[in-house]
């Protein structure tokens, strides 16, 4: 059995973190469904790692069998490269490590999610945009409730 890895310091405040939070990396709940139920499938190029029911075995709620990713690090979703994706959405039956996957044209690097910093993305017009607003073309109607 191969089981997830706990990375816990000897400080009370880690062990309180991960007892409590989900994105400091995976919740005490998950280690323990993990090792109790989960069989370890590979790892990306991230350190993250995937997880499917034991044996395959077939959830009677959901029809098929559960697969599950732990983070290496932060809940990052935009971090699961897109080989990984195509099988934890059950797109793909096979898991990267069984067999060659080739890079698609379109498949782009990992970005990290910039939402909340100062590089986010901000389109022309966002009062957020460094005060670069368009001009008013006179095109605008205020809405009338009368109207």
């Amino acid at each position: 059995m191969n089981a997830p890895r706990i990375c816990w310091h000897a400080s009370y405040e880690n062990v309180f973190l991960a007892l409590l939070t989900w994105w400091n990396g995976a919740t005490f709940g998950t280690l323990l469904w993990t090792a109790l139920y989960g069989e370890f499938v590979g790892e990306d190029e991230f350190g993250n790692r995937y997880y499917r029911t034991r044996g395959g075995k077939i959830d009677p709620a959901l029809g098929f069998e559960r697969r599950w990713v732990i983070y290496n690090g932060a809940a990052e979703a935009s971090a699961v490269p897109p080989s990984w994706h195509g099988w934890l959405h059950h797109t793909v039956d096979v898991p990267p490590t069984q067999e060659e996957v080739t890079p698609r044209p379109w498949w782009k690097p990992h970005r990290p999610n910039l939402t909340g910093t100062p590089g986010a993305y901000r389109p022309i017009g966002s009062t957020l945009a460094q005060g670069r607003r368009p001009k008013a073309t006179g095109d605008y109607r205020a809405w009338d409730p009368d109207r």
